[in-house]
């Protein structure tokens, strides 16, 4: 089967469950691996769950058109999140050691604690968690999630773009 030739709705279904194996395999590094997420890796969970969402709707909605961009934009939305999430990740993760920031509060105490923008500077402003780093495959996992954020971009702009295809059979 020629993936440049699937459907909007096949492709939107393939991308949900990228999405849906990559939240599976982040929870079992949790609690399989005993790799803790950071502030920064839940937030970038939350993009792929907010990607896997919008993929979903696509599949089931599977809209002619210009409807298709507005899927592809919420995927998008999602993965500009993760993107950026996860380049700061790796951003932190290569500064020296004398740079990194001090180990700061959890993200469940930070949400009841502070306000919702305070929260948001804290996480992105790092904490010294977020440096640690555990490579998979000789990649540090927030590497990782930035080549599926972008791969996962790429296929929905793909589907939205592909033009219907009719069977002469």
């Amino acid at each position: 089967m020629n993936p440049f030739r699937w459907s909007y709705r096949l492709t939107f279904f393939v991308g949900f469950l990228v999405c849906a194996a990559l939240l599976a395999f982040a929870l079992y590094a949790e609690y399989g691996l005993g790799m803790t997420p950071c502030p920064l890796c839940i937030f970038q969970r939350i993009a792929f769950l907010v990607m896997a969402l919008f993929f979903l709707l696509g599949a089931i909605h599977a809209p002619k058109g210009r409807a298709r961009w507005a899927y592809t934009g919420l995927v998008l939305a999602g993965a500009v999140g993760g993107i950026a999430t996860a380049g700061r990740h790796l951003w932190l993760q290569s500064l020296p050691a004398d740079q990194v920031p001090s180990c700061g509060p959890g993200l469940g105490y930070m949400l009841d604690a502070f306000p919702f923008a305070k929260m948001l500077k804290l996480v992105f402003t790092g904490s010294g968690e977020c440096a640690k780093v555990e490579p998979i495959l000789g990649l540090p996992m927030p590497a990782w999630t930035l080549l599926w954020f972008v791969l996962l971009a790429v296929l929905a702009v793909v589907a939205a773009r592909r033009r219907r295809v009719t069977s002469s059979r």
